[in-house]
């Protein structure tokens, strides 16, 4: 239940206090090509406009797995479906209207073209590559995400900005010389409260923290 918890405030949004009909969002603002992203509560999702009120995006999706009810899967994908989905690492690149893809937060417009090098593609061409990748897909939180979908989409790479810098953080933590110290004293303080203060036990532990010590 403490996981489920967790999951569901990391990488979920949260839920929309009442329907929204679309009304909230201006479609004369977006073009068919553009990249579309709204923020959670850790991440940003990322879709791709298709026109006519359509978004394409990769989202996780347990629901399709476990069920062949088309009416029930075309629904929007609700927080326990994406939760479970993720988990299972199971995921779909499906087409919702701009509001279900919203899920009642902000909308910001190819803000990624500030953020990447490689130049954005004709907006037909970003438009049909999001409408090929239609259907079930593998999921990867870290190594095939939305981001991933929409990048190659617009600009011909599959990379995630978030997913990069999610890994430095998790490397300056693990790396670091405080981490080294930490494993050296827990493996020790583990042989001596065991008794079993040997070559065999204590030579592992130190070679994990010297191999720390010299990434960090």
């Amino acid at each position: 239940m403490f996981l489920y918890q967790l999951f569901n405030f990391f990488f979920v949004a949260p839920k929309k206090e009442q329907e929204d009909d679309g009304s909230k969002y201006d479609l004369s603002l977006y073009k068919r090509g553009d990249l579309l992203e709204v923020p959670r509560t850790l991440f940003t999702h990322f879709g791709i406009y298709l026109g006519d009120n359509r978004v394409a995006h990769l989202i996780p999706d347990i629901l399709p797995v476990i069920s062949k009810n088309t009416s029930a899967i075309a629904k929007m994908v609700t927080n326990n479906r994406l939760l479970l989905g993720v988990i299972m690492k199971v995921a779909s690149v499906r087409v919702d209207s701009v509001a279900d893809f919203a899920y009642g937060s902000q909308i910001l417009v190819n803000h990624m073209d500030k953020v990447c090098s490689q130049p954005a593609l004709d907006g037909d061409e970003v438009a049909r590559r999001a409408e090929k990748l239609l259907g079930s897909v593998t999921y990867s939180l870290l190594w095939y995400n939305c981001e991933h979908y929409v990048m190659y989409c617009r600009y011909g790479m599959a990379i995630s900005y978030q997913t990069y810098q999610f890994c430095t953080a998790v490397r300056k933590i693990v790396c670091s010389r405080v981490s080294s110290y930490l494993t050296a004293l827990c493996g020790v303080g583990i042989a001596l409260y065991l008794g079993c203060v040997t070559p065999l036990t204590v030579l592992p532990t130190l070679l994990i923290s010297f191999t720390i010590w010299m990434a960090a």
